[in-house]
């Protein structure tokens, strides 16, 4: 038979409103009592009913999170972030991908309705209409990288558009002209930062007209193909920038397959830091997102909006910066690493 609150009480010659104050955080007991409560829980191995303990406390302890796609180095590194803040606080998490469907995202949300105590949503189909429609109102929520007008959510942000501009600068700065930008999906409000930063750095330079742009989709294949065609191009580019790393490493895999020289004949630069951009070869010139972090400032805000209660105060808009990291596949000789804040009073 399994442990009940009772069998603990006993124990610790103690009330069971004892033992669930104790054993919930909420206070009117001793210390000496808790430590009591909680050894004598620990040695019968008690597991309080998660059930019962939410109409209790009228929390699950539990956080969803909404993600475009739960495939690739970026969202299980974003995952790994959120799960390790989640975990510190005694949360669970509940994560969910729309794979890049505007009804799965949706039907994602509404299911999580009831069973978990906030949000957090990275999603390119959530504007105003669809929050309106698919997020409850008293529910928290912290939106990643996902801008929407109003200020009954948090967000938290990604500096691409200045990250971008670091990049194309630094190939600019290196003799670069004809760079091209690999896109990633048409939805992705990343990707119209990304490439708005590339325009702005051309034209800042004097090189408006050179822009070119491919489209992808954020996968190596993508990249890879982008790569294939631009080696047809006459002239041929003499750079490239991806909007993320792993279309980078494809592009990278079908210029050696080309028997292109990086950086000599074709200079690539990448987007995000992953893991992997570091070992392939040459290592990847990128822009760093310091994607763990992301996830636990994303979680931590969440938290905060949880625990302020009927009371809720939404935090401010966090943006976090980005960082030039110069390896050997644009030129660098000797890796660097540059700095790049966020705008001001973001």
């Amino acid at each position: 038979m399994s442990v009940t609150i009772k069998d603990v009480a006993r124990m610790a010659n103690v009330s069971v409103a004892s033992v669930s104050r104790a054993l919930n955080g909420h206070g009117g007991v001793t210390a000496e009592t808790q430590q009591r409560i909680r050894e004598v829980a620990a040695r019968l191995r008690y597991v309080p009913h998660s059930a019962a303990r939410s109409l209790i406390t009228r929390r699950t302890h539990t956080i969803g999170a909404l993600l475009p796609d739960l495939h690739g180095a970026f969202f299980s590194e974003l995952i790994r972030g959120i799960d390790l803040a989640a975990r510190a606080r005694g949360l669970h998490l509940l994560v969910s991908s729309s794979h890049g469907d505007a009804e799965e995202a949706a039907t994602a949300l509404r299911a999580m309705q009831g069973r978990v105590d906030g949000l957090l949503v990275m999603s390119p189909h959530a504007d105003e209409a669809f929050i309106e429609q698919n997020m409850p109102t008293p529910t928290p929520a912290v939106l990643i990288n996902t801008h929407v007008p109003g200020h009954r959510h948090a967000v938290v942000d990604i500096d691409d558009r200045g990250g971008a501009r670091a990049m194309v600068q630094h190939l600019v700065d290196h003799g670069r002209r004809r760079i091209v930008f690999i896109a990633g999906p048409e939805a992705n409000n990343d990707v119209r930062e990304r490439e708005n930063g590339y325009r702005e750095a051309l034209e800042a330079n004097g090189l408006g007209a050179n822009q070119l742009i491919i489209n992808g989709d954020f996968s190596e294949e993508s990249g890879f193909r982008a790569a294939q065609a631009i080696l047809g191009m006459n002239p041929r580019p003499d750079a490239i920038f991806a909007a993320n790393d792993m279309m980078a490493i494809g592009c990278l895999s079908a210029l050696a397959e080309a028997g292109v020289n990086v950086p000599g004949d074709i200079a690539v630069g990448g987007f995000d830091d992953i893991p992997m951009a570091r070992y392939v070869s040459p290592p990847l010139s990128t822009v760093r997102v310091r994607i763990a972090e992301l996830g636990e400032t994303a979680m931590e805000r969440l938290a905060q909006m949880i625990e302020s209660g009927e009371d809720m105060v939404v935090p401010p808009r966090h943006v976090a910066g980005t960082e030039l990291v110069v390896r050997a596949s644009c030129g660098g000789s000797a890796p660097s690493r540059r700095r790049h804040a966020p705008p001001t009073g973001a």
